[in-house]
């Protein structure tokens, strides 16, 4: 026990206190929290902070708080702190439009779709543009799924976009006025082969039609996924960056307050069921422990919280806000050996799942058996063209 408070308390330390402010700042953002003692001593360097508050998507969020104390703040940030909330509200403006003209060009057609992701979750803020989005996330599903991909290009004629869509691709892209509208197949395709038809069969739970839930945007009612599947995907979607790409705090800030909003409306029972079957109670502990502990939300709110991940969950917060949540690049050139590039690749794989067991020794396990499963279902398959 002792070498466990002592493992925690050195992490703490190596949390720097620009991001321990950072964190109250948000989290007093989010629960429009008393932010005195927050305030910064005259004469203090505030760039690094709001350089996090960026780099992690919470820019809008926490300098409309900052801002509310203007006078505490130097000039030339007050200006900067503006300047970025007034881009995003017009940002905001833009893909509303783009958004409400998709959605009634696909009503219109009798195509049902469900809002996912950005513009559904900016209406849990107090202001939507407090949280930023950048792109309009349809789902329509398989069997609307062509369907509605020609009705966006008609409706946006004038779109960069491919030529047609893909039945392997998860969504089909297009950008109309500059706005980025993703047309999805299905809501994520999972990497590990035996999650693909889990996923699938929760996904159906969740986008049927008789359970979805609703929002209004633009004076428009528009479907968003079931709240127990929503909160499922919004974690799955934000734990996908980590595994490739990056997350950041903003999917945090999210997750926080669609657990505080539909707190009674989840079904535990089933999210739990949820969880055990895609390999990912552990990693939700993770998020709920970051949850509880840095961002507010009160502990009867988060489902399965343990704090028995309290070190690991640290290091995880510590390393997104470093920025080195991030797939590893490759190193070295594959070789031309058939047999050595498919061990070269395994390899390349396998620092991924090194550095998630430092999060989640036990979704690395799942990894790993994934890893071996793809490959081997590569190697002995003979007839295809091996790249």
């Amino acid at each position: 026990m002792q070498i466990f408070l002592y493992f925690c308390a050195e992490i703490m330390i190596e949390m720097q206190s620009d991001y321990t402010i950072y964190l109250q700042w948000v989290r007093a953002a989010l629960w429009d929290e008393e932010v005195s003692g927050l305030l910064p001593a005259a004469g203090a360097d505030v760039t690094r902070l709001m350089g996090v508050c960026c780099a992690q998507g919470t820019g809008p969020l926490v300098f409309t708080r900052m801002l509310a104390h203007k006078e505490a703040f130097p000039a030339e940030a007050v200006q900067q702190m503006k300047m970025v909330c007034a881009q995003t509200m017009q940002q905001q403006m833009r893909l509303q439009h783009t958004l409400l003209t998709a959605w009634k060009a696909l009503a219109g057609a009798g195509i049902r779709a469900v809002l996912l992701k950005g513009a559904g979750l900016a209406t849990l803020y107090r202001e939507p543009y407090l949280r930023a989005w950048g792109d309009v996330d349809l789902f329509v599903g398989k069997e609307q799924y062509h369907d509605a991909c020609r009705i966006m290009r008609e409706t946006f004629p004038e779109a960069l976009c491919p030529r047609g869509e893909l039945d392997h691709c998860k969504h089909y892209n297009l950008i109309a006025d500059g706005v980025s509208i993703e047309v999805h197949y299905v809501s994520t395709a999972p990497e590990h082969p035996c999650d693909v038809q889990r996923y699938y069969r929760i996904e159906r739970e969740g986008m049927n039609s008789a359970r979805v839930g609703h929002v209004t945007i633009g004076g428009v009612e528009m479907a968003v996924p079931e709240t127990t599947f929503n909160s499922f995907y919004v974690f799955l979607h934000s734990w996908e960056h980590m595994l490739l790409k990056g997350a950041c705090l903003k999917q945090f800030c999210d997750m926080t307050l669609l657990l505080h909003r539909y707190a009674g409306a989840i079904d535990r029972q089933r999210l739990g069921r949820y969880l055990r079957r895609m390999r990912l109670t552990d990693v939700w502990q993770l998020y709920m422990y970051v949850l509880v502990n840095h961002l507010g939300l009160a502990q009867a709110e988060a489902p399965f919280y343990s704090a028995s991940c309290a070190a690991r969950a640290e290091r995880m917060l510590i390393d997104l806000l470093e920025g080195r949540m991030v797939k590893p690049k490759n190193e070295g050139q594959a070789p031309t050996n058939r047999i050595a590039r498919k061990l070269f690749t395994m390899r390349q794989r396998m620092r991924n799942v090194h550095r998630i067991a430092r999060y989640s020794p036990s979704f690395a396990r799942h990894m790993k058996i994934g890893i071996w499963l793809h490959g081997a279902s590569r190697f002995f398959a003979r007839d295809r063209k091996w790249e």
